[in-house]
């Protein structure tokens, strides 16, 4: 596995670098896209690559991210394997096709680059959007850093090509942080990356005139009801499966192990965060730290938001005494969306971890090791006391006075 590590090269990309260079070794057929900040560089660099004759197809520009996304869907119908990516406002105005996209039985592959919804405007990074897209029907991936954007992108295609998914798949990125922040990114040549993914086979197309098909068809109550039934369970069996799959085949290829959560430092863990984006790694480096003055903490990553890893969370946390979910997107009146997913695999063990949440990292405000430092302290107090120490729902680091609803 090593030998096969040392023949790749690495470049120093930001992840919108990243998710671009993915884009062009999957050989695409269409991108169509309308930029928008901070996820504008992914389709401006894949623009000079065809600008440069480094690739064939065709790059569409258009009036809004509503019309980018009709474009992949109308692209994908057709018979191309397509892609964009989008953030934020763009992505709230893309909502309406998304469901189209999932619907139709799409494999568009889509880059989000992570940030916060107006108003108040702000263009930096938080998961507002990511949150918003959550029940549309597609896979969804995180990656933690630069390195992940590129080698998630590559999956990506695989994954939602497969004929027993062909559902749409986004893959998120925190905006700023991990999207313009350059690092060493471990890639693959254009010729193993493209075998990887394979070639684009399409099915049900609409410009093959031997099987002729329709899309976007209507349903009233006599079967969209079992129409939605099937999507659900097809997410949950076939995506998932594949998801894995092309996990494992990816690291016999490159060495690099992906799965639907990634855990850290959870042996014996009595304490455990469960966070996303590039607060993970920073989970980790305070886990490690706390380790080492004898307090058994750790990190779960999420990796695959939908299809939701259900078992493999309710696993991963059957022994782990006070549990944490930081929340990057405002409840606007509720508990955190992660808060809300955890509790259900919480509830279904023995005995349930103490489940607090954490509101954190709005509109890019920083989330730093004190603030998670102060986390696990009071997941510690949780865990000792075998009760809740602490209001329900916090949000870290706000300026002023602390603001606790629960």
């Amino acid at each position: 596995m090593a030998d096969k590590i040392d023949l790749l090269d690495i470049e120093v990309w930001d992840g919108n670098m990243a998710a671009s260079q993915a884009m062009r070794q999957a050989q695409i057929d269409v991108v169509a896209a309308y930029p928008i900040t901070p996820s504008t560089p992914v389709v401006q660099n894949y623009s000079t690559f065809l600008a440069n004759n480094q690739i064939d197809g065709e790059f569409v520009m258009v009036e809004s991210e509503h019309a980018a996304m009709s474009g992949c869907v109308g692209a994908s119908a057709a018979g191309g394997r397509v892609a964009t990516a989008t953030s934020s406002q763009g992505f709230a105005l893309m909502c309406e096709v998304l469901y189209q996209a999932s619907g139709m039985r799409l494999p568009i592959v889509m880059h989000v680059v992570n940030r916060a919804l107006a108003a108040p405007l702000n263009v930096n990074g938080d998961h507002s959007d990511m949150y918003l897209g959550r029940d549309s029907g597609w896979i969804q991936a995180d990656a933690f850093n630069a390195q992940e954007a590129y080698d998630l992108g590559l999956m990506a295609f695989k994954i939602s090509e497969d004929h027993k998914v062909r559902l749409p798949m986004m893959i998120h990125q925190d905006g700023f942080m991990t999207s313009h922040t350059a690092q060493g990114v471990k890639t693959l040549s254009d010729d193993v990356a493209y075998n990887f993914i394979g070639e684009f086979k399409p099915m049900n197309a609409m410009l093959d005139l031997d099987r002729p098909a329709t899309h976007g068809v209507q349903t009233e109550e006599d079967y969209h009801y079992e129409f939605k039934a099937r999507q659900h369970h097809d997410l949950m069996t076939f995506a998932k499966a594949k998801t894995q799959e092309v996990f494992d085949e990816f690291e016999t290829l490159t060495g690099r192990k992906y799965s639907m959560i990634q855990e850290y430092d959870m042996e014996g863990a009595d304490i455990a965060i469960v966070c996303m984006g590039t607060s993970v790694e920073t989970a980790r480096l305070v886990a490690t730290d706390m380790r080492t003055k004898g307090i058994k903490a750790g990190v779960i990553g999420i990796r695959i938001i939908r299809p939701w890893p259900f078992e493999e969370i309710k696993e991963a946390l059957k022994d782990v005494k006070a549990v944490a979910a930081l929340d990057r997107s405002s409840p606007n009146g509720a508990l955190g969306m992660l808060y809300n997913e955890l509790a259900g695999c919480l509830l279904q063990n023995a005995k349930p971890s103490i489940l607090s949440n954490y509101v954190y990292g709005l509109g890019g405000r920083d989330l730093t090791k004190d603030n998670i430092k102060q986390v696990f302290t009071e997941l510690k107090a949780n865990a000792d006391t075998g009760k809740l120490t602490t209001p329900t729902q916090q949000w870290i680091s706000l300026n002023g006075e602390a603001l606790n609803f629960f």
